[in-house]
């Protein structure tokens, strides 16, 4: 297709956006202006999501990106989205390097390290990744002309993934309110730290310790002191964590079809699966499924970039993409070999699809051991992983009917909701806009210190009370013994 013809398709797609979003801002609705900071790759695909959702309901989005980056396309004319690009001071070659450096290290290394070793190497990387950060948050706070545009604009609200921080800043500079949507930190950390939820270690495990909701005595020990070390990450309870801690709300990418039960306070929403949709077979889709439908034996469709390996079978077909989510929600799938990332499980999830598991970093591993709990997965070891035991996973998810008994089960919950996710995460957002804020969501632990939120000060009044009438009776007791002896001293003599 000729360029200008390309050019001109896409001036269309935009011209059609903002006509459905002037639509929008002249009906009855409320229109705002919502400021991004997000994170990049798979945060991106879901964030993405809920911000097209926010477009056509007539919101103005305008993406604070940095120039280098993974999935982010800034260049996009067709897109609905407003890019101001900050020009960040590292290469596309130094990312990649990092990347590259951080998955190996994840995939190949963690399994020969110690708790400790894991939570020193974790740190070193999340230092890394602070400092990409916080030379993105410089780019802008430091260009004195793009602050005072985005001043100028006058946003209502800012969305934020708290994992790439900066955020929280510019909404203080802006004096606007800010809301987080991310899956987790890191043993929780901000969320407990920050956000002030409640997590109790007996039944709560805390992010990526691989751990289910009934633990025994050394699983809770473990996860006690978990907690301990994860002070040493970067959000312990500083200015940086305080100032997180004013977030309106916080949208969780989970919902309890997936998540364990747990106590949670009314500015933490759950809007898991909010990018999930019903499959539809047009296009490439219906290309796949054709050939899903004339391939013999055990049909396996790969997304897969790379030489096509020598010994493929003839069942399998692998392509540099695929529509998954179409794909799940064919009526012929019967398993999906996933590493385990939220927005694929909440597909398979959404689809009622039994998982195979096979993952590699981050919260892939707490995903599956989810899954696995649930009963709709089989996790297998990528490290020690061998062709048998991915023959006899399969086999066993396929042929073993009660992993698509739970995997349906999982999907008539996430199914049965009052409000779809997307839905829930648009509203919140548009009532912090409404009401410039959400404070009285807020619960007052936020005022409180450490001592006081676990009440030791009340805990050390009440024992230094005891202590004192253990004290008195003692003496009392000692007084009464010596005048008895002293009388029955007199009396014999």
């Amino acid at each position: 297709e000729p360029e200008e013809g390309q050019g001109a398709r896409m001036m269309g797609q935009r011209f059609l956006w903002l006509l459905w979003a002037y639509t929008c801002c002249w009906s009855p609705g409320f229109c705002g202006k919502v400021v991004v900071w997000p994170t990049d790759a798979s945060h991106w695909i879901n964030l993405k999501v809920l911000l097209e959702e926010l477009v056509l309901r007539g919101h103005e989005v305008t993406v604070l990106v940095p120039s280098i980056n993974m999935l982010i396309d800034y260049r996009d004319t067709s897109s609905p989205f407003t890019f101001e690009v900050l020009q960040v001071p590292f290469t596309q070659e130094t990312l990649d390097a990092i990347m590259e450096d951080f998955l190996n290290t994840w995939v190949n290394e963690f399994t020969n390290l110690s708790s400790w070793e894991v939570l020193w190497k974790m740190k070193k990387d999340l230092e890394v990744f602070t400092n990409m950060s916080k030379m993105t948050c410089d780019t802008l706070v430091l260009n004195p002309q793009l602050m005072a545009k985005l001043q100028q604009a006058k946003f209502d609200i800012l969305i934020a993934d708290p994992l790439y921080i900066g955020g929280e800043l510019v909404a203080e500079i802006l004096a606007i309110p800010f809301i987080y949507s991310f899956r987790f930190s890191i043993g929780n950390t901000a969320e407990r730290l920050c956000g002030r939820l409640p997590s109790p270690p007996s039944y709560v495990p805390a992010s990526m310790g691989r751990l289910m909701d009934r633990m025994h005595f050394m699983e809770r020990l473990l996860i006690l002191c978990n907690l301990q070390q994860t002070r040493l990450l970067p959000c312990v309870p500083t200015t940086l964590c305080e100032t997180m801690g004013k977030a309106e709300m916080w949208l969780i990418r989970t919902y309890w079809d997936f998540e364990f039960p747990r106590p949670f306070l009314p500015n933490f929403e759950f809007v898991g699966g909010l990018h999930c949709q019903p499959h539809a077979f047009y296009g490439r889709a219906c290309k796949m499924q054709y050939v899903y439908l004339n391939v013999p034996l055990f049909k396996v469709l790969w997304r897969y970039k790379g030489r096509k390996p020598e010994t493929l079978g003839s069942n399998t077909r692998i392509y540099d993409w695929i529509p998954q989510n179409d794909l799940l929600g064919h009526p012929l799938t019967k398993a999906f070999i996933t590493h385990g990332g939220t927005n694929g499980i909440y597909e398979a999830i959404y689809h009622g699809v039994p998982l195979v598991g096979i993952p590699m970093f981050a919260d892939q591993h707490d995903n599956i051991a989810h899954m696995r709990a649930k009963g709709a997965a089989v996790e297998l070891d990528f490290g020690t992983l061998k062709t048998q035991d991915l023959v006899d996973a399969v086999n066993t998810v396929i042929n073993n009917s009660t992993y698509k008994e739970n995997a349906l089960r999982l999907s008539r919950i996430h199914h049965d909701q009052p409000m779809k996710p997307l839905d829930r995460a648009v509203f919140w957002i548009e009532f912090v806009m409404r009401h410039k804020g959400a404070k009285h969501l807020r619960p007052a632990s936020h005022h409180l210190t450490w001592y006081q939120y676990h009440c030791l000060d009340v805990l050390a009044f009440l024992f230094t009370c005891a202590a004192i009438a253990v004290f008195i009776l003692v003496k009392c007791c000692l007084f009464c013994c010596n005048k008895c002896g002293r009388i029955t001293k007199k009396k014999k003599e």
